[in-house]
């Protein structure tokens, strides 16, 4: 199927270059694996049912969203169980452990994808009672 997408010159430009020093022979294939680790990781926490422990990390700017985002890890204090924090400049990287039921860890990654100021959000693990 072919498709269409409006995608910021230097976003593509940065694409093709990893694209390229990873070696794939076209875009259409880099596209077609960036896609396949997209729905990968995100079918992971969707599909993920009663008690888990995850660890999210994100990144932001540090001015703009700071105050909600303390109130965010306030209101999901039932599943946080502790916070790492690093300063870059005017960039922060913040790293939540949690553990408790999946449905609050996956409404606490949805809400820290709503900021602006968020650029990313990342489940780097995430352990439910199949896994054990």
């Amino acid at each position: 199927m072919r498709t269409s997408l409006n995608v910021p010159d230097g976003a593509l430009a940065e694409f093709d270059a990893v694209a390229e020093a990873e070696g794939f022979e076209s875009r259409s294939r880099a596209v077609r694996e960036a896609m396949a680790e997209y729905v990968e990781r995100h079918s992971r926490l969707e599909e993920a049912t009663g008690e888990v422990a995850a660890v999210i990390a994100f990144d932001y700017v540090h001015d703009e969203v700071i105050r909600e985002l303390h109130d965010v890890q306030h209101e999901y204090g039932d599943v946080i169980t502790t916070t790492s924090h690093v300063h870059q400049e005017g960039w922060c990287l913040e790293t939540v452990f949690c553990r408790g039921d999946v449905g609050r860890v996956r409404e606490l990654v949805y809400r820290l994808r709503d900021f602006d100021a968020v650029r990313r959000v990342r489940v780097l693990s995430l352990v439910d009672g199949d896994d054990r």
